[in-house]
């Protein structure tokens, strides 16, 4: 087995692995570290929680020299605000021995804070598409000395609707070597190869689809949405067994929904995170889940997409994903760093087609688990559950369509003029006083002298 001697690491790097407590690398950190080192581009195909952070970041602090110069020399783009701070924190736990300097900026805080921390200088910057473009708009960021262009979980950065960005971002570059980093490959991420990569070379590490040998699944069949909040109550009163629990919903209505069912039974032990939330909000919620303070986090795939959050004894997908990829990063969240993990499916009779393609994907089955007898079985059915009823066309009928939003509101008494047409000038003008025509200039004179 190979260890980071192998990768001729310099002894600031070596000194910071050994007090993180890391010996050997990663499949995916000992193949890239050579193709990264070389300069060329490269593309890393490898499952989340394989240590693709360091796989970069290693052969890139190994080779980077110490400078004064102000504009940065590494740019490393991500999808969401809490793995800039993420991946910030890595680069700066294996930079403890060495002199750079790190930033990262993302919308949703004060640009004008982010432009004078730019200014004072920095190496390795780590920023979301947005606000990154937004800054080099301002000029306060120059761009003419990045040398390395790092796009970590790309395929979740065009889901978001990223390409525009990245498109202008590319054009704003140096030439550069180019390393990027996805769990899946798509058919977009295969374009945004062709046109911006020079001969990458690929470096896979199993495939998308192979789950992770050290996690245990299983499955429930649950009928409707209150019957898996019953269930999933009555697995977390087991607080030993369920001492880290990550909870996947597929929307942030439904992250609210069940985050109100679970309130009255583990109130202290909660916590949730989607894109509604604001950033204070949801980086206390990671936070507090990291530290052990908050047992359970209820989370959205997109939210939790790359985040590294050691000891997560659980995975329960609340939902099956539309999407079989997805539960492959879902339950990549728990049997991290080799460790045992499990992960469990809630799954109704619509949802049946999803799990086939879970299964065909994985060339597995997973297996099934009889509800515990202590679990009710509700009846009850959310909006999304009903049957819908049919009827004839009706072009009178709104749709939720056509239903106000929640900026609407009824106009105030006194804005709610009536449209008088061309006769209301002709009153303004009486009640005023106003001349007949323009060049009746002695009309009102005239007027008050009657």
């Amino acid at each position: 087995m190979a260890s980071f001697d192998d990768l001729n690491l310099n002894t600031p790097l070596r000194n910071a692995l050994e007090d993180l407590g890391f010996t050997t690398p990663t499949p995916i950190q000992e193949e890239a570290f050579g193709v990264v080192a070389s300069g060329r581009d490269m593309v890393g195909i490898a499952q989340t929680g394989t240590g693709k952070t360091y796989a970069y970041m290693l052969p890139i602090l190994r080779n980077l020299p110490y400078s004064k110069q102000d504009n940065p020399r590494v740019l490393v783009l991500v999808p969401t605000r809490e793995l800039v701070v993420q991946v910030v924190d890595d680069i700066e736990k294996l930079s403890k021995y060495i002199n750079n300097r790190v930033l990262g900026v993302y919308g949703g805080t004060n640009i004008n804070t982010q432009k004078q921390a730019i200014a004072e200088g920095v190496d390795i910057l780590v920023a979301t598409p947005g606000r990154l473009y937004d800054l080099a708009l301002t000029r306060v960021l120059r761009l003419n000395s990045i040398q390395k262009l790092v796009i970590d979980e790309v395929d979740v950065m065009l889901d978001l609707g990223f390409r525009y960005q990245l498109t202008n971002i590319f054009d704003l570059l140096p030439k550069r070597q180019n390393i990027m980093f996805s769990a899946t490959m798509t058919n977009d991420v295969d374009a945004l190869i062709s046109d911006f990569f020079q001969a990458p070379e690929r470096v896979s590490i199993a495939v998308s689809g192979t789950p992770l040998e050290n996690i245990a699944q299983s499955r429930y069949k649950v009928p409707n949405f209150y019957t898996k909040v019953n269930l999933l109550i009555e697995l977390l009163k087991d607080r030993d067994t369920f001492n880290k629990v990550l909870v996947f919903v597929a929307s942030k209505k439904m992250a609210d929904r069940l985050f109100e069912g679970l309130d009255a039974f583990f109130k202290d032990e909660l916590a949730i995170i989607h894109s509604n939330k604001t950033q204070n909000y949801r980086l206390r919620s990671i936070e507090q889940f990291r530290k052990g303070d908050n047992r359970i986090l209820v989370a959205t795939d997109v939210m939790a997409r790359g985040l590294d959050i050691d000891n997560i004894s659980h995975v329960i997908n609340f939902d099956t994903p539309e999407y079989p990829e997805n539960y492959m990063h879902r339950i990549g969240r728990t049997g991290r760093a080799e460790r045992e993990g499990h992960s469990i499916l809630f799954s109704t009779e619509k949802e049946n087609e999803f799990v086939e393609q879970i299964e065909n994907l994985m060339q597995m089955s997973i297996p099934t688990m009889e509800i515990p007898q202590t679990v009710v079985i509700s009846d009850e059915l959310i909006p999304e559950e009903r049957p819908k009823i049919k009827e004839h066309y009706n072009p009178l009928k709104q749709g939720e369509d056509d239903a106000p939003g929640p900026a609407f509101h009824e106009k105030s008494y006194k804005n709610k003029k009536e449209n008088l047409g061309g006769s209301y000038k002709f009153k303004i003008a009486k009640k005023y006083n106003k001349p007949k025509t323009r060049g009746d200039k002695n009309y009102n004179k005239r007027n008050k002298r009657k």
